[in-house]
C-alpha cells in the first residue's frame, strides 16, 4: 500500500506539473506573442482533429494550428489505442484542474458527490454531440470557430483579465466557471459530460488490448474502487472494465486493500501502476522529443524569410501595428489607412489591444472586410 501511496502522489505531481507548464506557456503567449509562445489552441491535441480535413484538402493548417499540434493528436490516438483514456486520467492538465477542484469539493462537502443515475445517463453522451458539431464546424469554416465557446481557451487567456476573456469568448468562461462549480460536486465534470477529445479517445478505446480485471473470488467487496472512480464506473460489480468512460487514471487499481484483486492488463499481461504511468509518460513525451529533434514539432509559425511577406487575412492579434506594418510590407500610414486604425492609437500597440484605445475599433471585422487585398 505504501507503494501505490507513492504512485498516487508521483500521478498528482505530474498532472500538477502538466498543468504548471500549459499555464505558463498559455501566459507567454499572451505576453511574447504567438511568434514566439505557443497559443492555448496549438497545445491542445484537439486543433488536430479540427484541422485534419484541411490539411488533407489543402495541406496547410487552419489558423493558429501547427504541424505540432497534429503531433499532439497522432500521439493522443495512439495513447488510445494503446491504454484507452490514458491521456485523459495521466497528462491532461484541464483534467487535472477539474480532479483538484474534485478534491476541494470533497473537503467542503466531506463525501464525494454522483449524478442521479437519471440524469447522468443520458447526459454522458452529449459530449458525442460536441464532437460532432464541433468537428463538423470546423472543417466547414476551415478555422477555430468554437473558441469563442471554448472553455480551455477562456482559461488559457486568463492571463489577460477577466473583462478581456468576457469580451473575446463570454460563453467559453462561462462554460469554464460550470465545469469548475461542476467539478466541485461532481469529480471531471467536462470530462464526462462536455468533453468532444474524451468522447473521441473512448470510442478508440474501445478497440485498446488494454483493461482492467477484477478477481471475484479475492475482492472483499469494500467498494473503495467504485468509490474513488473519478468517472464513477462501476468497478466493484464489473469481471472487466472496458468502459469507454475509464480513463485510466489507475486510482481502482491503487485504492484496492487486497493484492491481486484488481490488476491492469495489457492483453494477456498484467502491468502495474507505476509501469502504467511510465509507459504512458515516455510514448507521449519520449515522441514529442523525437518529433522535436526532427524538426516536425512546431507550434509557432515559421520566422518570414528576406522579402517575403504575409497578407492582410494573415495580420495576428498579437502583433504591434507597427510589427503588422512591417510583416505585411505596408507603410506604417498606409496600414492605419487600410486597417481604418484611428490616428491617436500608438503603433507599439497590439492589433487585438486596439480596442481598448479606440472603443468601438472591432480587429476580426477589419481583417475580415481586408481579405479579398494583398
Amino acid at each position: 500500500m505504501k507503494k501505490h501511496r507513492m504512485t498516487m502522489h508521483l500521478r498528482s505531481a505530474l498532472l500538477s506539473l502538466c498543468v504548471v507548464l500549459v499555464t505558463y506557456a498559455a501566459y507567454l503567449h499572451q505576453v511574447l506573442g504567438g511568434a514566439k509562445a505557443p497559443s492555448i489552441h496549438a497545445l491542445c491535441p484537439f486543433g488536430g482533429l479540427e484541422s485534419l480535413y484541411q490539411v488533407f484538402t489543402t495541406g496547410s493548417f487552419i489558423g493558429k494550428i501547427f504541424a505540432g499540434t497534429m503531433t499532439l493528436f497522432v500521439l493522443t490516438l495512439v495513447l488510445a489505442i494503446l491504454f484507452r483514456r490514458s491521456f485523459c486520467g495521466l497528462i491532461c492538465p484541464f483534467g487535472a484542474i477539474q480532479e483538484f477542484f474534485a478534491k476541494l469539493g470533497q473537503k467542503i462537502f466531506k463525501r464525494r458527490k454522483v449524478m442521479p443515475a437519471a440524469l447522468d445517463k443520458p447526459l454522458r453522451y452529449l459530449k458525442y454531440l460536441v464532437l460532432a458539431v464541433t468537428v463538423v464546424y470546423a472543417w466547414k469554416t476551415a478555422g477555430l470557430w468554437m473558441a469563442p465557446y471554448d472553455p480551455w481557451s477562456a482559461y488559457g487567456h486568463l492571463s489577460n483579465g477577466l473583462e478581456s476573456v468576457w469580451q473575446e469568448s463570454a460563453v467559453g468562461l462561462i462554460i469554464l466557471g460550470i465545469t469548475i462549480l461542476g467539478s466541485l460536486i461532481y469529480d471531471r465534470f467536462f470530462c464526462k459530460y462536455l468533453c468532444p477529445m474524451g468522447a473521441l479517445y473512448g470510442m478508440i478505446g474501445k478497440l485498446s488490448p488494454f483493461k482492467v480485471v477484477r478477481n471475484e473470488s479475492l475482492c472483499v467487496n469494500c467498494g473503495l474502487c467504485t468509490k474513488n472512480c473519478p468517472m464513477n464506473i462501476d468497478v466493484q460489480h464489473s469481471l472487466k472494465i472496458s468502459s469507454a468512460e475509464c480513463i485510466n487514471c489507475q486510482t481502482c487499481v491503487l485504492n484496492c486493500p487486497q493484492t491481486n484483486t484488481l490488476n491492469s492488463y495489457e492483453g494477456q499481461r498484467i502491468i502495474q501502476p507505476l509501469s502504467v504511468i511510465i509507459i504512458v509518460l515516455i510514448v507521449f513525451f519520449g515522441s514529442i522529443f523525437a518529433a522535436q529533434a526532427a524538426g516536425v514539432y512546431r507550434l509557432t509559425p515559421d520566422a518570414l524569410k528576406a522579402g517575403e511577406a504575409i497578407g492582410y487575412d494573415e495580420v495576428k492579434g498579437y502583433m504591434s501595428i507597427k510589427e503588422a506594418a512591417e510583416s505585411s510590407k505596408t507603410e506604417l500610414k498606409e496600414f492605419y489607412e487600410t486597417f481604418k486604425i484611428p490616428a491617436n492609437v500608438p503603433a507599439e500597440t497590439k492589433m487585438k489591444e486596439i480596442s481598448t484605445v479606440s472603443p468601438g475599433y472591432d480587429f476580426d471585422n477589419a481583417k475580415e472586410s481586408l481579405k479579398e487585398l494583398k
